[in-house]
């Protein structure tokens, strides 16, 4: 892999459940392959776009997009599930994906990026706290 071969595109809608492979190695709980599909699929309709990471042809990374006006903050974009496939770690790209997507956000009129991550994704912490992203809160669910 040469840093050169790496793109960033848009998934279009149609093509959405190429993430599946990925979205499995995010270990949903409880989500069987085919409810997660029918999601994606629910999601690909709703105000969600997703952006693929590309060495070549090959998918091996994606972070997902939402869009929507807070009234706390105006037009903004939340990132959901982010990965990246373990042989690309470590070399940069998160930091590439990060352009991409504060560049796509700036183009779709957002004032803020917003995320969630998991508390014992300690990795995961230090990597948006370096990308200049602050805790304003905690993020609670409650299963129904």
């Amino acid at each position: 892999m040469t840093d050169t071969h790496i793109r960033f595109r848009i998934i279009p809608a149609e093509d959405i459940l190429t993430i599946i492979p990925l979205l499995n190695k995010l270990g949903s709980e409880g989500v069987s392959e085919e409810l997660l599909i029918e999601r994606t699929l629910e999601m690909a309709q709703q105000n969600y776009e997703c952006v693929g990471i590309y060495d070549g042809e090959k998918l091996m990374g994606a972070c997902g997009m939402w869009f929507q006006t807070r009234h706390y903050a105006g037009r903004s974009l939340e990132v959901d599930h982010v990965i990246i496939d373990e042989a690309y770690r470590s070399k940069g790209i998160g930091n590439k994906l990060m352009e991409f997507v504060y560049d796509y956000a700036e183009k779709k009129t957002c004032n803020w990026v917003e995320l969630n991550t998991y508390v014992s994704n300690f990795p995961s912490h230090k990597f948006y706290y370096n990308q200049g992203f602050v805790a304003k809160g905690y993020h609670f669910v409650k299963p129904l």
